[in-house]
Protein backbone atom coordinates (compact mmCIF):
# COMPACT_ATOMS: atom_id res chain seq x y z
CA UNK A 1 0.00 0.00 0.00
CA UNK A 2 1.44 3.36 -1.05
CA UNK A 3 1.88 6.13 1.48
CA UNK A 4 0.21 9.43 0.55
CA UNK A 5 2.64 11.90 -0.98
CA UNK A 6 0.16 14.61 -1.98
CA UNK A 7 -3.15 16.07 -0.84
CA UNK A 8 -6.02 16.38 -3.34
CA UNK A 9 -9.21 18.38 -2.84
CA UNK A 10 -11.86 17.06 -5.24
CA UNK A 11 -14.33 19.61 -6.66
CA UNK A 12 -16.92 18.38 -9.13
CA UNK A 13 -20.51 18.76 -10.34
CA UNK A 14 -21.58 15.28 -9.28
CA UNK A 15 -25.23 15.80 -10.26
CA UNK A 16 -24.08 16.38 -13.85
CA UNK A 17 -22.03 14.33 -16.30
CA UNK A 18 -21.25 10.98 -14.60
CA UNK A 19 -17.59 11.13 -15.61
CA UNK A 20 -17.08 12.86 -12.26
CA UNK A 21 -18.37 9.77 -10.45
CA UNK A 22 -15.68 7.64 -12.07
CA UNK A 23 -13.07 10.21 -11.08
CA UNK A 24 -14.33 10.27 -7.48
CA UNK A 25 -14.16 6.49 -7.14
CA UNK A 26 -10.75 6.30 -8.81
CA UNK A 27 -9.29 9.04 -6.62
CA UNK A 28 -10.65 7.55 -3.39
CA UNK A 29 -9.18 4.15 -4.31
CA UNK A 30 -5.73 5.69 -4.95
CA UNK A 31 -3.55 5.31 -1.84
CA UNK A 32 -0.82 7.74 -2.94
CA UNK A 33 -3.06 10.74 -2.31
CA UNK A 34 -4.76 12.00 0.81
CA UNK A 35 -8.19 13.50 0.16
CA UNK A 36 -9.10 16.01 2.90
CA UNK A 37 -12.59 16.49 1.46
CA UNK A 38 -14.64 16.55 -1.73
CA UNK A 39 -16.86 19.41 -2.87
CA UNK A 40 -20.24 19.18 -4.55
CA UNK A 41 -20.48 22.13 -6.92
CA UNK A 42 -23.00 23.63 -9.31
CA UNK A 43 -23.60 23.42 -13.06
CA UNK A 44 -24.81 26.11 -15.41
CA UNK A 45 -28.38 27.34 -14.83
CA UNK A 46 -30.97 24.99 -16.36
CA UNK A 47 -28.30 22.46 -17.30
CA UNK A 48 -29.95 19.42 -18.91
CA UNK A 49 -28.25 17.06 -16.46
CA UNK A 50 -29.76 18.91 -13.48
CA UNK A 51 -32.01 21.88 -14.20
CA UNK A 52 -32.82 22.52 -10.54
CA UNK A 53 -31.76 25.48 -8.40
CA UNK A 54 -30.07 23.11 -5.94
CA UNK A 55 -27.37 21.61 -8.14
CA UNK A 56 -24.64 21.77 -5.49
CA UNK A 57 -26.93 20.22 -2.88
CA UNK A 58 -27.74 17.44 -5.34
CA UNK A 59 -24.04 16.99 -6.12
CA UNK A 60 -23.34 16.45 -2.43
CA UNK A 61 -26.11 13.83 -2.22
CA UNK A 62 -24.80 11.94 -5.24
CA UNK A 63 -21.20 12.00 -4.02
CA UNK A 64 -22.25 10.75 -0.59
CA UNK A 65 -24.24 7.95 -2.18
CA UNK A 66 -21.25 6.86 -4.27
CA UNK A 67 -18.97 6.92 -1.24
CA UNK A 68 -21.52 4.96 0.80
CA UNK A 69 -21.47 2.22 -1.85
CA UNK A 70 -17.72 1.99 -1.40
CA UNK A 71 -18.22 1.85 2.36
CA UNK A 72 -14.61 2.64 3.15
CA UNK A 73 -13.55 2.77 6.77
CA UNK A 74 -12.10 6.22 6.19
CA UNK A 75 -13.67 8.28 3.46
CA UNK A 76 -13.55 12.01 2.80
CA UNK A 77 -16.38 14.29 3.88
CA UNK A 78 -18.36 15.95 1.09
CA UNK A 79 -18.80 19.70 1.52
CA UNK A 80 -21.42 21.93 -0.02
CA UNK A 81 -20.38 24.46 -2.63
CA UNK A 82 -22.41 27.35 -3.99
CA UNK A 83 -25.56 26.70 -6.02
CA UNK A 84 -24.75 29.73 -8.21
CA UNK A 85 -21.73 31.28 -9.87
CA UNK A 86 -19.96 34.47 -8.88
CA UNK A 87 -21.80 37.71 -9.57
CA UNK A 88 -18.66 39.82 -9.18
CA UNK A 89 -14.93 39.25 -9.72
CA UNK A 90 -14.19 40.85 -6.36
CA UNK A 91 -16.89 39.36 -4.11
CA UNK A 92 -16.53 35.75 -2.89
CA UNK A 93 -19.39 33.43 -2.07
CA UNK A 94 -18.56 32.24 1.43
CA UNK A 95 -19.52 28.57 1.38
CA UNK A 96 -18.23 25.87 3.70
CA UNK A 97 -16.34 24.51 0.70
CA UNK A 98 -14.55 27.77 -0.09
CA UNK A 99 -13.65 28.30 3.55
CA UNK A 100 -12.36 24.73 3.76
CA UNK A 101 -10.07 25.26 0.75
CA UNK A 102 -8.56 28.24 2.54
CA UNK A 103 -8.10 26.29 5.77
CA UNK A 104 -6.48 23.33 4.00
CA UNK A 105 -4.15 25.54 1.96
CA UNK A 106 -3.02 27.47 5.01
CA UNK A 107 -2.19 24.41 7.11
CA UNK A 108 1.27 24.44 8.69
CA UNK A 109 1.29 20.85 9.97
CA UNK A 110 2.02 19.08 6.67
CA UNK A 111 4.54 19.32 3.85
CA UNK A 112 2.44 17.32 1.36
CA UNK A 113 1.80 19.37 -1.80
CA UNK A 114 -1.82 20.38 -2.31
CA UNK A 115 -3.76 20.01 -5.55
CA UNK A 116 -7.31 21.19 -6.14
CA UNK A 117 -8.73 18.78 -8.74
CA UNK A 118 -11.50 20.62 -10.56
CA UNK A 119 -13.86 18.72 -12.85
CA UNK A 120 -16.42 21.49 -13.31
CA UNK A 121 -16.47 25.25 -12.77
CA UNK A 122 -14.07 27.31 -10.70
CA UNK A 123 -16.50 28.99 -8.30
CA UNK A 124 -15.20 27.55 -5.03
CA UNK A 125 -11.53 28.04 -5.80
CA UNK A 126 -12.17 31.60 -7.00
CA UNK A 127 -14.11 32.38 -3.83
CA UNK A 128 -11.35 30.86 -1.71
CA UNK A 129 -8.78 33.06 -3.46
CA UNK A 130 -10.90 36.16 -2.94
CA UNK A 131 -11.22 35.27 0.76
CA UNK A 132 -7.48 34.62 1.17
CA UNK A 133 -5.17 35.47 -1.78
CA UNK A 134 -2.18 33.83 -0.05
CA UNK A 135 -3.49 30.40 -1.03
CA UNK A 136 -2.03 31.05 -4.50
CA UNK A 137 1.41 30.19 -3.13
CA UNK A 138 0.23 27.01 -1.44
CA UNK A 139 -1.70 24.93 -4.00
CA UNK A 140 -1.92 23.94 -7.66
CA UNK A 141 -5.20 23.99 -9.60
CA UNK A 142 -5.67 21.02 -11.95
CA UNK A 143 -8.63 21.96 -14.12
CA UNK A 144 -10.62 20.09 -16.75
CA UNK A 145 -11.88 22.96 -18.87
CA UNK A 146 -11.33 25.69 -21.39
CA UNK A 147 -11.45 25.67 -25.17
CA UNK A 148 -8.77 24.42 -27.49
CA UNK A 149 -5.61 26.58 -27.51
CA UNK A 150 -5.39 28.63 -30.69
CA UNK A 151 -2.99 27.10 -33.19
CA UNK A 152 -2.80 23.82 -31.28
CA UNK A 153 -6.17 22.21 -31.93
CA UNK A 154 -9.56 22.99 -33.40
CA UNK A 155 -12.88 22.52 -31.68
CA UNK A 156 -15.64 20.08 -32.59
CA UNK A 157 -17.60 20.78 -35.74
CA UNK A 158 -20.79 22.78 -35.53
CA UNK A 159 -21.74 25.89 -33.58
CA UNK A 160 -19.77 26.28 -30.38
CA UNK A 161 -20.43 28.45 -27.41
CA UNK A 162 -18.24 28.77 -24.36
CA UNK A 163 -16.55 25.52 -23.35
CA UNK A 164 -18.79 23.55 -20.99
CA UNK A 165 -16.89 23.81 -17.71
CA UNK A 166 -15.83 27.41 -18.23
CA UNK A 167 -19.45 28.29 -19.04
CA UNK A 168 -20.46 27.14 -15.55
CA UNK A 169 -18.85 30.30 -14.14
CA UNK A 170 -16.94 32.54 -16.55
CA UNK A 171 -16.41 35.15 -13.83
CA UNK A 172 -14.70 32.58 -11.63
CA UNK A 173 -12.52 31.63 -14.60
CA UNK A 174 -11.50 35.26 -14.93
CA UNK A 175 -10.64 35.44 -11.23
CA UNK A 176 -8.34 32.42 -11.46
CA UNK A 177 -6.76 33.12 -14.86
CA UNK A 178 -6.71 36.91 -14.91
CA UNK A 179 -6.54 38.04 -11.32
CA UNK A 180 -4.65 35.38 -9.36
CA UNK A 181 -1.19 33.84 -9.24
CA UNK A 182 -2.50 30.31 -8.68
CA UNK A 183 -0.46 27.76 -10.70
CA UNK A 184 -2.73 26.09 -13.26
CA UNK A 185 -2.46 22.70 -14.92
CA UNK A 186 -5.12 22.92 -17.64
CA UNK A 187 -6.67 19.97 -19.48
CA UNK A 188 -8.53 21.77 -22.29
CA UNK A 189 -11.41 20.38 -24.34
CA UNK A 190 -9.24 18.87 -27.10
CA UNK A 191 -7.45 16.80 -24.45
CA UNK A 192 -10.36 15.68 -22.28
CA UNK A 193 -12.07 14.57 -25.50
CA UNK A 194 -9.20 12.08 -25.90
CA UNK A 195 -10.39 10.18 -22.82
CA UNK A 196 -12.69 7.82 -24.68
CA UNK A 197 -13.77 4.41 -23.48
CA UNK A 198 -16.16 2.08 -25.23
CA UNK A 199 -19.43 1.02 -23.70
CA UNK A 200 -18.39 -2.57 -24.41
CA UNK A 201 -15.32 -2.27 -22.18
CA UNK A 202 -17.29 -0.47 -19.47
CA UNK A 203 -19.90 -3.22 -19.38
CA UNK A 204 -17.18 -5.88 -19.37
CA UNK A 205 -14.69 -4.36 -16.93
CA UNK A 206 -16.73 -2.13 -14.62
CA UNK A 207 -20.34 -3.29 -14.44
CA UNK A 208 -19.56 -6.70 -12.85
CA UNK A 209 -17.52 -5.06 -10.06
CA UNK A 210 -20.07 -5.12 -7.28
CA UNK A 211 -22.57 -2.45 -6.34
CA UNK A 212 -20.25 0.42 -7.19
CA UNK A 213 -19.46 -0.92 -10.67
CA UNK A 214 -23.13 -1.48 -11.44
CA UNK A 215 -24.00 2.00 -10.18
CA UNK A 216 -21.36 3.68 -12.36
CA UNK A 217 -22.52 1.91 -15.50
CA UNK A 218 -26.15 2.61 -14.68
CA UNK A 219 -25.29 6.32 -14.67
CA UNK A 220 -23.69 6.07 -18.12
CA UNK A 221 -26.56 3.99 -19.52
CA UNK A 222 -29.07 6.57 -18.32
CA UNK A 223 -27.25 9.28 -20.25
CA UNK A 224 -27.40 7.21 -23.44
CA UNK A 225 -31.08 6.41 -22.89
CA UNK A 226 -31.96 10.04 -22.19
CA UNK A 227 -30.03 11.28 -25.20
CA UNK A 228 -31.67 8.79 -27.52
CA UNK A 229 -35.12 9.94 -26.38
CA UNK A 230 -34.36 13.42 -27.72
CA UNK A 231 -32.86 12.13 -30.96
CA UNK A 232 -29.16 12.29 -30.07
CA UNK A 233 -27.39 9.08 -31.10
CA UNK A 234 -24.17 8.80 -29.11
CA UNK A 235 -22.56 5.79 -30.74
CA UNK A 236 -20.40 3.33 -28.82
CA UNK A 237 -18.04 5.48 -26.74
CA UNK A 238 -18.11 7.86 -23.79
CA UNK A 239 -15.56 10.44 -22.68
CA UNK A 240 -14.53 9.99 -19.06
CA UNK A 241 -13.08 13.45 -19.31
CA UNK A 242 -12.54 14.03 -15.59
CA UNK A 243 -10.24 11.03 -15.15
CA UNK A 244 -7.06 13.03 -15.95
CA UNK A 245 -7.52 14.60 -12.52
CA UNK A 246 -6.46 11.23 -11.09
CA UNK A 247 -3.73 10.64 -13.66
CA UNK A 248 -2.02 13.97 -13.07
CA UNK A 249 -2.13 13.84 -9.26
CA UNK A 250 -2.22 10.24 -8.01
CA UNK A 251 -0.42 8.50 -10.88
CA UNK A 252 2.75 10.56 -11.03
CA UNK A 253 6.16 8.99 -11.63
CA UNK A 254 7.90 7.19 -8.78
CA UNK A 255 11.19 9.09 -8.94
CA UNK A 256 11.07 12.88 -9.26
CA UNK A 257 7.25 12.83 -9.01
CA UNK A 258 5.46 14.47 -11.90
CA UNK A 259 2.86 13.70 -14.56
CA UNK A 260 5.65 12.32 -16.73
CA UNK A 261 3.54 9.93 -18.82
CA UNK A 262 1.46 12.80 -20.22
CA UNK A 263 2.58 15.69 -22.40
CA UNK A 264 2.17 19.40 -21.80
CA UNK A 265 3.42 22.75 -22.99
CA UNK A 266 4.34 25.56 -20.63
CA UNK A 267 2.71 28.79 -21.82
CA UNK A 268 1.97 32.21 -20.38
CA UNK A 269 -1.40 32.02 -18.65
CA UNK A 270 -3.86 33.62 -21.08
CA UNK A 271 -6.61 35.97 -20.04
CA UNK A 272 -10.19 34.74 -20.11
CA UNK A 273 -12.46 37.10 -22.03
CA UNK A 274 -16.15 37.55 -21.13
CA UNK A 275 -17.13 35.41 -24.13
CA UNK A 276 -14.97 32.54 -22.89
CA UNK A 277 -12.22 33.02 -25.47
CA UNK A 278 -8.56 33.46 -24.64
CA UNK A 279 -6.87 36.83 -24.61
CA UNK A 280 -3.14 37.14 -25.25
CA UNK A 281 -1.13 37.74 -22.09
CA UNK A 282 2.57 37.34 -22.94
CA UNK A 283 3.62 38.38 -19.44
CA UNK A 284 1.27 35.92 -17.74
CA UNK A 285 2.63 33.45 -15.19
CA UNK A 286 3.70 30.06 -16.57
CA UNK A 287 0.83 27.60 -16.98
CA UNK A 288 0.82 23.93 -17.93
CA UNK A 289 -1.43 23.24 -20.90
CA UNK A 290 -1.76 19.51 -21.48
CA UNK A 291 -1.73 18.23 -25.05
CA UNK A 292 -1.89 14.47 -24.47
CA UNK A 293 -2.83 12.26 -21.53
CA UNK A 294 -1.83 8.67 -20.88
CA UNK A 295 -5.12 6.83 -21.34
CA UNK A 296 -3.50 3.41 -20.94
CA UNK A 297 -2.15 4.10 -17.48
CA UNK A 298 -5.22 6.07 -16.44
CA UNK A 299 -7.91 3.57 -17.41
CA UNK A 300 -6.01 0.33 -16.75
CA UNK A 301 -5.24 1.59 -13.24
CA UNK A 302 -8.94 2.32 -12.69
CA UNK A 303 -10.07 -1.08 -13.98
CA UNK A 304 -7.58 -2.93 -11.79
CA UNK A 305 -8.35 -0.89 -8.67
CA UNK A 306 -12.11 -1.34 -8.93
CA UNK A 307 -11.64 -5.07 -9.63
CA UNK A 308 -9.38 -5.44 -6.58
CA UNK A 309 -11.87 -3.53 -4.45
CA UNK A 310 -14.74 -5.77 -5.57
CA UNK A 311 -12.71 -8.91 -4.89
CA UNK A 312 -11.76 -7.69 -1.42
CA UNK A 313 -15.33 -6.69 -0.55
CA UNK A 314 -17.65 -9.55 -1.59
CA UNK A 315 -20.28 -8.29 0.86
CA UNK A 316 -20.86 -5.31 -1.44
CA UNK A 317 -22.08 -7.31 -4.42
CA UNK A 318 -25.83 -6.74 -4.03
CA UNK A 319 -27.32 -3.48 -5.26
CA UNK A 320 -29.37 -1.35 -2.89
CA UNK A 321 -32.15 1.14 -3.45
CA UNK A 322 -31.53 4.84 -3.99
CA UNK A 323 -33.19 8.07 -5.10
CA UNK A 324 -33.48 7.83 -8.89
CA UNK A 325 -34.53 11.46 -9.21
CA UNK A 326 -30.95 12.61 -8.67
CA UNK A 327 -29.46 10.44 -11.40
CA UNK A 328 -31.91 10.50 -14.28
CA UNK A 329 -30.41 11.79 -17.53
CA UNK A 330 -32.26 14.87 -18.69
CA UNK A 331 -32.09 15.73 -22.38
CA UNK A 332 -28.73 16.37 -24.00
CA UNK A 333 -25.23 15.94 -22.60
CA UNK A 334 -21.90 17.72 -22.54
CA UNK A 335 -20.09 18.01 -25.85
CA UNK A 336 -17.27 15.48 -25.64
Amino acid sequence: MATPRARVIIDNDFSGDPDGLFQLVHHVLSPSVEIPFAIGSHLSPDDPFDSSSRQADNAVKVAKEILSLLGLERQPPVLLGSNVGLSSPIEPIRTEAAEAIVAEAMREDTDLPLYVALGAGLTELASAHLIEPRIAERLTAVWIGGAEPEGVAVGPKGPRGIEYNLNIDVTAGQVIFNNSQIPIWQVPRNVYRQCLVSRAELHSRVKPMGRIGARLIEAIDQVFDGAEKVGLLMGETYALGDSPLVLLTALQSSFEPDSSSSFHSTVPTPRINPDGSYGANPDGRPMRQYTHVDNRLMFEDFYHKIAAFAAENPDRQIATGRDDSLHRARGTVRSD
